[in-house]
């Protein structure tokens, strides 16, 4: 009796584990694909977020001090069409590494360290992204940014 009971929770277990890892490699996938379109100016990147996404930037001020500026998705998708055709001719791409993902209450955080073009440091990032009926959006992004325009844009209540 004791045997089929242990036997009933290890499956249960495994059956968890192997959903819990397929579900985080599914976000590392999108997380991937993601980074592809981010790179290579494809227009589906939009599609990747959920129309009401919570859009952070922290801003890492010369002091080392941080401040975070929400921008709203609508002017946020507007200012990304725009500043794609500048970024492809000006040929930038983001790197990432130690790129992780976690199940948390409100989806799953893909946590990783983000290097701009033509610098020699690392900015923290994040997404959470939820897995929906056609696949995962993103719902939140923090990126950290040494541009300190955003300033400007916090000042003004954007």
């Amino acid at each position: 009796m004791k045997l089929k009971i242990l036997l009933t929770i290890s499956i249960i277990l495994l059956s968890f584990n192997n959903t819990y890892a397929s579900t985080t490699k599914e976000a590392i996938d999108f997380f991937n694909q993601y980074t592809t379109y981010a790179n290579t100016y494809n227009d589906e990147l939009l599609d990747m977020y959920s129309p009401e996404a919570k859009i952070i930037r922290e801003v890492v001020k010369p002091s080392g001090e941080t401040v975070d500026v929400v921008v709203p998705t609508k002017r946020y998708f507007k200012e990304l069409k725009i500043g794609q055709k500048t970024a492809k001719l000006r040929k930038y791409k983001n790197k990432y590494r130690n790129i992780i993902a976690q199940e948390t209450p409100n989806g799953i955080k893909i946590s990783a360290e983000r290097q701009p073009s033509k610098e020699n440091y690392w900015l923290k990032m994040y997404q959470i992204v939820q897995d929906t009926d056609t696949g995962f959006k993103i719902k939140e992004e923090m990126m950290q940014t040494k541009v300190q325009a955003f300033l400007k844009q916090k000042d003004e209540g954007e």
